[in-house]
């Protein structure tokens, strides 16, 4: 009866394990897609386009497509910003680029800081104004490709999880199943088998 009782307890804690890890397993897969869905949303609402391939066939340093976009850039020409790669893409080898010539190689608090210290220098100020934007939407590109990669590793998770309840699920099944052997039956004695007792022979 113990190793009954053992088994049951066993069997009941891996089907509660088994729960558990499929309902995660759900409530993962949901918050990845929810995460992806409203990224992608989010993304599309800009109406950002690469520019298109004609483009890359001429590139030139200074201008708006320079060789080293090539590599990386030119995968998406055409194409409506949606992912968090192409956001990832845009931001820093396109935007970041132009940010980089227009302010030749200095940052936004270097360039605003000149900016004020020549308050009548009006192209430096409106280059000022420019990478402040440039940069501001390069944060908010790289913010949607931090949380599109967020949501591709808690599908990944989504996916452990199923897998583990699965497999605490079969080993439940098992035991329930499989767990318990019949014990043998006893060896009968058969009547011949007892040892005789001869009387003993009177005087």
């Amino acid at each position: 009866m113990r190793r009954f009782s053992s088994r049951i307890w066993l069997a009941a804690a891996s089907a509660a394990l088994a729960a558990v890890l499929l309902i995660a397993g759900g409530l993962a897969l949901w918050g990845s897609a929810y995460v992806h869905n409203t990224v992608r949303g989010q993304l599309a609402s800009q109406q950002i386009f690469f520019p298109p391939a004609s483009a890359f066939a001429h590139a030139k340093a200074g201008t708006e497509i320079t060789p080293s976009m090539i590599p990386s850039v030119s995968q998406y020409a055409g194409q409506q910003m949606l992912t968090g790669q192409q956001a990832e893409a845009y931001a820093d080898h396109f935007i970041a680029v132009h940010i980089q010539n227009m302010g030749a190689g200095k940052t936004y608090s270097q360039l605003s800081a000149e900016s004020i210290a020549q308050p009548n220098n009006a192209k430096l100020a409106a280059t000022v104004g420019t990478v402040f934007k440039g940069e501001t939407l390069r944060s908010m590109l790289l913010n949607a490709y931090g949380w599109w990669k967020v949501s591709q590793i808690v599908y990944i998770v989504s996916l452990v999880l199923f897998g583990l309840g699965a497999l605490a699920g079969l080993a439940a099944a098992s035991l329930l199943a499989f767990g318990r052997r019949p014990r043998s039956a006893a060896p009968v004695t058969q009547p011949g088998d007892h040892e005789s007792i001869t009387p003993a022979a009177t005087a």
